[in-house]
Order: C-alpha cells, then sequence, then structure tokens
C-alpha cells in the first residue's frame, strides 16, 4: 500500500512538473546547476531563459561577473600551489612562496563563488515569482543501498 502511495505521489510530480517552467539551482562544489523541468540548463541557457524579466536578467548578469572572476582567482591559485609540488616530485628546490599565494588566490575566490551562488538565487527568484506556486517537483536521489525521494512544493 505505502508503494502504492509512493508511485502516486511520483506519478502526479512529473505530471505536475512537466507543465512547469521554473529554473531550479542546486549548489555544487565552486559553481551551480541549474534545472528547469528535466533539462540541465548551461549559464549561458540560462541568462537567455531570463531575459524577459529585466531584474532578473541583471542580477544574473552580476552573479555571471561573480563567477568569473571565481574562476579566474581560482584557477590562478591552483595553478600557483601546483608549481612548488611538481617541482618537488620532481625533485627540485620548490618555491613554497608560490603555494602560499596561490592558497590566498583560492581563498580570495571564496567570496565571488559565495556571491554568484547569492546572485543566481535572488535572480530565479525574481524570475519564478511569475509562476504559481503550487507546482511539485519531484527528485530521485540513489545511494549506496538505499534511496530518497525529494518533493518540492
Amino acid at each position: 500500500m505505502i508503494k502504492l502511495g509512493i508511485f502516486i505521489v511520483a506519478i502526479i510530480g512529473f505530471a505536475q512538473s512537466s507543465f512547469c517552467q521554473q529554473v531550479y539551482m542546486e549548489k555544487t562544489l565552486g559553481g551551480a546547476r541549474f534545472e528547469t523541468d528535466t533539462l540541465t540548463l548551461s549559464l549561458r541557457q540560462v541568462s537567455e531563459l531570463i531575459q524577459d524579466n529585466p531584474a532578473a536578467y541583471r542580477e544574473f548578469k552580476k552573479a555571471k561577473l561573480n563567477y568569473s572572476i571565481s574562476g579566474v582567482f581560482g584557477f590562478a591559485g591552483g595553478v600557483l600551489v601546483a608549481l612548488p609540488l611538481v617541482t618537488a616530485v620532481i625533485g627540485g628546490k620548490p618555491e613554497w612562496g608560490f603555494a602560499a599565494a596561490g592558497g590566498a588566490l583560492i581563498l580570495v575566490s571564496i567570496p565571488f563563488t559565495r556571491g554568484f551562488h547569492k546572485r543566481a538565487e535572488n535572480a530565479l527568484e525574481d524570475y519564478n515569482a511569475k509562476y504559481q506556486s503550487h507546482h511539485m517537483k519531484t527528485n530521485f536521489y540513489f545511494t549506496g543501498v538505499g534511496g530518497k525521494l525529494v518533493i518540492r512544493f
């Protein structure tokens, strides 16, 4: 009986989410994944999708700028951290100052990443405000020996 109930809730969730045009963001390490219905969208696709809402579009452009700055600092920091490590593995004398500078650049990139997440969430909230909140979205997550069903209203 419980399995039948879960099945019915899942079918209703999929049926309702198929008519939904809302965009959802899931945070990942150093970035985000954007989804609408069952599609995964890139930053460019989300930007094109929300152009109809000027306030959301301006906020999302600021979020993309934060994402770019964070990427530059994070990449440069990663390279500077890797240089002394590779030198040490090869057998040379590593310059640990580069590693310290790289770590500092990685730390500088963290606030920009957080700013990206915050601004992107604000932009998507503005964009999704025109849709009614009674839509339900279901996600199935499978782990090693179990799974979970997440239902969002």
